[in-house]
C-alpha cells in the first residue's frame, strides 16, 4: 500500500512565502508524474502544478513566477515552493501521484495526499 503524507500548511501573511512537501511512502517501485492541487471553498479543485519524472513542469497560469514545483527521486518526495502569497491562494492543498508498484506489476495507480490548509490572510 502506498501513502501520500503532505506537510502542514498553515497561516501566512499576503507576500510571505511557504514551502510545501510530499513523501510517497510504502511499496513504490518507480514514481512517474507528481502534482500539486488545491481547492478553495466554494470552488472546484485545480490543478497548481505538475512535474513529470524527467522534471518537466507546468503550472496554473495565476500562480506562475510565483510557484515552484520540484522532487527529490531519492526521498520519494515532491515539494511546492510558494512565494509572493495572496489571500486568493487560500486553500486545502493536495499532493497527487502515479506509482508503480512493483516491478512485476507494470500497471499505475494514482494515489491522493490527504490535504493541507494554506491561509494567506493579515
Amino acid at each position: 500500500q502506498v501513502k501520500l503524507a503532505e506537510s502542514a500548511g498553515g497561516l501566512v501573511q499576503p507576500g510571505g512565502s511557504l514551502r510545501l512537501s510530499c513523501v510517497a511512502s510504502g511499496t513504490i517501485f518507480s514514481i512517474y508524474g507528481m502534482a500539486w492541487h488545491r481547492q478553495a471553498p466554494g470552488k472546484q479543485r485545480e490543478l497548481v502544478a505538475a512535474i513529470t519524472s524527467s522534471g518537466n513542469t507546468k503550472y496554473l497560469e495565476s500562480v506562475k513566477g510565483r510557484f515552484t514545483i520540484s522532487r527529490d527521486d531519492a526521498k520519494n518526495t515532491v515539494y511546492l515552493q510558494m512565494n509572493s502569497l495572496k489571500p486568493e491562494d487560500t486553500a486545502v492543498y493536495y499532493c497527487n501521484a502515479d506509482i508503480r508498484g512493483s516491478e512485476q506489476s507494470p500497471g499505475r495507480v494514482n494515489y491522493w495526499g490527504q490535504g493541507t490548509l494554506v491561509t494567506v490572510s493579515s
